[in-house]
């Protein structure tokens, strides 16, 4: 209803001012100028009530229409203005009170959108008002603070007006402190001052220093912190590469037992394939040999047959041995099977290739056993020969005794070259075990290595974790002293100096205060002071040196 007295009001004023003075071409061009300001006024405020509601508001869009009622005040209060004659009072008055409608319109609508950000937004941060009075009274004052809530984001009015007292207390303690000269105070004092355009409270830019000292000592603990671990991780790193080499250096060993051990085990064969045809052959002559004397033998019979008995008799020791090896055989096949288990159970903690070799070296402990128990059962069969042989001969004494005695030689000369090659495969198997053993203690050597390697790491990492534990509760211990008696910045600078002075090593018990002068100007450097305080001028921590060389002197410690 405001809106449409006010543009009832307004509209013929501003659409007549327009078109006689403001030299719009007609009548209709000023009121279509007139209706275009009235209604872009309503628009404008509909968009901006509308966006409040849907709590999406537009902070600019109040700005374009204060301007345009502002226009439309003006064009009326214009409009009434007199012509030909000077203003009197009466004129100031109906001028003023063209403007009277738009401005209780717009604080209306001021007022509308302010209550719906309110129910739409119900936790926003209000911001306080300046009251009027305060304008009024103190112009500038309440400028600069009111520039400073708006640029730095504080809503709370009493909370500005604390700040400005603390300030101002502040530095009327700075004045009583240096006789009313507050040029001479140092940096860190007169931060407060310099600080407060930019929002910061008088405690806050007081702590700025310890803060950013405290944060400069973060970061370097964290460059070294990435220093240590990336060190570790080399040394990690390394004791693994160097247990690989040892691994594959082990495979490498246990294959080449494998293979020397199938080498060895093959040319035993051929040796005893050569050797069983040399034999046969020596067989052959002594058979013609035997043909020619056969004759003088059978008249050797009756010695033979007692012989023979002999024979039998060893032939059955022999054969009770026989069954003893066969035993024995049986017995280191089963070791052998066990070894074979516990070839299998051990692949957990040996390499594969180990496992191989220790494998060929079962099997050939099998094929060992196995050429024993032949080798028995040719005895075995050698002695009833010679049983038969004797009983023939008793009987008729015939040539088939000398064959008998042939194929009882043969059956012993291949038993003994059985035995050999199974004593040559048994060598074999266990030259396979010592090579396998030594590549056993070499591993084990190497993983007792790397573990103490990493040990080692362990133990010096924990060390210089200890060192940094105990050096940062003094530096806490003192720290609080310090907040307990309350130091200044500089105070606390000189002693932060000193603390380093005696973390590098510095010893005062029974020098002169000279001499601590001196080695403290040995242990610490001015280069490394202004890194650790972030103090950009050589003589400023010059003096911090000197002043902490004094009070090291006079028998300053962290613990005290």
């Amino acid at each position: 209803m405001l809106a449409g007295i006010g543009l009832y009001l307004s509209f013929e004023h501003v659409a007549v001012f327009a078109h006689q003075q403001l030299r719009f071409g007609s009548l209709g061009k000023g009121q279509l100028f007139a209706v275009g300001v009235d209604v872009g006024i309503m628009v404008m405020i509909a968009v901006d009530l509308l966006m409040a509601w849907l709590k999406r508001p537009i902070s600019w869009i109040r700005y374009p229409v204060w301007l345009l009622t502002g226009a439309t005040v003006v064009l009326n209060a214009a409009s009434g203005a007199p012509r030909g004659r000077a203003w009197a009072l009466l004129d100031y008055v109906a001028a003023g009170a063209h403007g009277v409608v738009p401005i209780l319109f717009i604080t209306v609508v001021e007022l509308g959108r302010t209550s719906i950000d309110r129910i739409v937004r119900p936790d926003q941060a209000e911001r306080d008002s300046i009251p009027w009075l305060r304008w009024a009274l103190a112009p500038v004052a309440t400028a600069r603070i009111f520039r400073r809530m708006r640029l730095w984001g504080v809503t709370s009015y009493p909370e500005m007006i604390r700040r400005d007292q603390d300030l101002i207390a502040y530095e009327q303690w700075l004045k009583r402190k240096y006789d009313g000269d507050i040029s001479r105070a140092d940096e860190d004092e007169l931060l407060p001052m310099t600080m407060a355009p930019y929002g910061y409270t008088v405690a806050q830019a007081l702590a700025m220093p310890e803060q950013q000292e405290q944060a400069a000592q973060e970061r370097e603990e964290e460059a070294e912190r990435r220093r240590l671990d990336a060190q570790t991780r080399s040394e990690v790193a390394q004791a693994a590469a160097e247990a690989e080499r040892l691994r594959a250096k082990g495979t490498v060993e246990a294959v080449r037992a494998e293979v020397d051990g199938q080498t060895g085990q093959a040319r035993a064969h051929a040796r005893a394939q050569v050797s069983a045809a040399e034999r046969a052959a020596e067989l052959e002559q002594q058979a013609l040999d035997n043909a020619v004397v056969v004759e003088a033998r059978a008249r050797e019979a009756e010695a033979q047959r007692k012989e023979a008995l002999e024979r039998k008799a060893t032939a059955a020791a022999d054969l009770e041995k026989a069954e003893l090896e066969r035993k024995a055989a049986e017995q280191r096949k089963a070791a052998a099977e066990a070894d074979k288990v516990a070839a299998a159970e051990a692949g957990a903690i040996e390499t594969q290739r180990i496992a191989q070799a220790r494998k060929a070296a079962a099997e050939a402990d099998l094929e060992a056993a196995e050429l024993e128990r032949q080798a028995a059962q040719k005895r075995k069969e050698a002695a009833e020969a010679d049983r038969v042989a004797a009983a023939e001969a008793q009987a008729i004494e015939t040539q088939a005794i000398a064959e008998a005695r042939e194929a009882a030689a043969e059956a012993d000369r291949r038993a003994a070259e059985t035995e050999k090659a199974a004593a040559e495969t048994r060598r074999a198997a266990a030259e396979a075990d010592r090579k396998k053993a030594e590549e056993e203690r070499l591993g084990k050597v190497a993983l007792a290595d790397a573990a103490r390697a990493e040990k080692e790491a362990a133990e010096a990492e924990w060390a210089a974790a200890e060192t940094r534990r105990a050096a940062a509760e003094i530096e806490q211990r003192a720290v609080e002293a310090e907040d307990v008696a309350k130091l200044k910045p500089r105070e606390r600078a000189v002693r932060r100096v000193a603390r380093m002075a005696l973390a590098a090593g510095l010893t005062t018990t029974g020098l002169e205060s000279d001499e601590i002068r001196r080695q403290t100007n040995r242990v610490i450097s001015i280069a490394d002071i202004q890194h650790e305080l972030a103090v950009t001028s050589p003589g400023t921590a010059s003096e911090y040196r000197q002043e902490a060389a004094e009070l090291l002197a006079g028998g300053y410690r962290p613990e005290s």
